[in-house]
């Protein structure tokens, strides 16, 4: 008889395989019986987990975990897997054919094809230009850069900026914050004005009215100021004449011979990135767009540059934006200009 006859007599004489196990290892006594299961795989009561999952939809998934350490999956059956389990991309749509960019609806150059760039030496040898802003009774309003930037934040910097005020508020109070921003005003304002010393030549007392201290920022921007040159204005205003905007620039010189608006700011952060300094390219291309409109100025500026002062001294962060790079900020700009032309009228109108 073959041990498969032998074993199923045997399976019918102990009434199943469960009890067939159990008998022969009775009969044996010489086998020592650690543990017995119940729920071995002929228990019909357990039923298998896995029974309901598609094993198709999964078998690829399953394959490229067990078979190797490194999957053999290409980008191809990735991107089928994924479409099976989480169904079809969704895709953009795109744009259509012809459709045309928004632009402006006071689109203005930001060069005035009337003007040239003067970079000769006898125009740099000239006294700098020195416009005041001029403001007064029986004068229509014109908003300045600084105050349409201010009115079309958009909303995530508004946020982050207001964020800021009430931590200031929180540790400060409200009496010690307007100290502190005050304190920051006045420091720049001196700032500006030993900036002007030095770059007409002159002296720069150590400290300036109420003991505000700036030879830590004086300090921090040396190493700009040994590659600029040719000064052709300072702290003067520009009047854009068809855009119907003002500003108040620093400064109007050649940075390692490229004529530049350079902006000088001070912060209390490093800023070594240019999109740390948020809308300072902005109004750094409004001033170029305004100065080349303006009839008061006889050169061309087609470059800026942005300077972050530190108080400590480390050396400051020079932000040079080239023709093209202005040219983007300024189309930027003129949406905020248009935005703030908007809210006005709007204003105007429900008043």
């Amino acid at each position: 008889m073959t041990f498969f006859q032998q074993l199923m007599t045997h399976t019918v004489q102990y009434g199943g395989p469960r009890r067939l196990i159990t008998g022969l290892l009775q009969q044996d006594r010489s086998v020592p019986v650690v543990c017995l299961s119940t729920s071995c795989f002929w228990n019909t009561r357990n039923k298998n987990l896995y029974g309901c999952v598609d094993q198709e939809k999964y078998s690829s998934l399953v394959r490229s975990v067990v078979s190797s350490k490194v999957s053999s999956q290409t980008p191809t059956s990735l991107a089928e897997e994924d479409r099976k389990l989480y169904g079809p991309v969704i895709r953009s749509k795109p744009v259509a054919e012809g459709s045309v960019p928004r632009v402006p609806k006071n689109a203005a150059p930001l060069l005035n094809p009337g003007k040239v760039l003067d970079q000769t030496q006898e125009a740099a040898l000239k006294a700098p230009l020195r416009f005041a802003l001029q403001r007064g009774q029986g004068r229509s309003y014109i908003p300045s850069v600084t105050r349409i930037l201010q009115q079309t934040m958009p909303l995530e910097q508004a946020f982050y900026l207001e964020r800021w005020r009430k931590k200031m508020i929180a540790e400060l109070g409200e009496e010690g914050f307007s100290q502190y921003t005050a304190n920051l005003f006045k420091q720049g304002k001196v700032f500006h004005v030993a900036l002007e010393a030095i770059l007409k030549s002159a002296e720069v007392a150590e400290q300036e009215e109420g003991g505000v201290d700036v030879c830590g920022y004086i300090q921090s921007v040396q190493h700009v100021l040994a590659d600029v040159g040719g000064v052709r204005a300072i702290e003067s205003a520009v009047n854009h004449q068809s855009l119907s905007y003002v500003g108040l620039v620093d400064c109007v010189a050649e940075y390692r011979g490229k004529l530049c608006i350079i902006d000088w700011k001070t912060s209390e952060k490093p800023k070594p990135l240019l999109r740390n300094t948020f809308d300072n390219p902005l109004q750094v291309a409004a001033y170029i767009g305004a100065m080349n409109s303006d009839d008061n100025y006889g050169f061309l500026v087609e470059n800026g540059l942005i300077v972050v002062a530190y108080k400590d001294g480390s050396p400051a962060h020079p932000h040079f934006m080239d023709p093209d790079l202005c040219l983007e900020y300024w189309n930027k700009w003129l949406f905020r200009l248009e935005e703030y032309m908007d809210r006005k009228g709007r204003k105007d109108n429900a008043g």
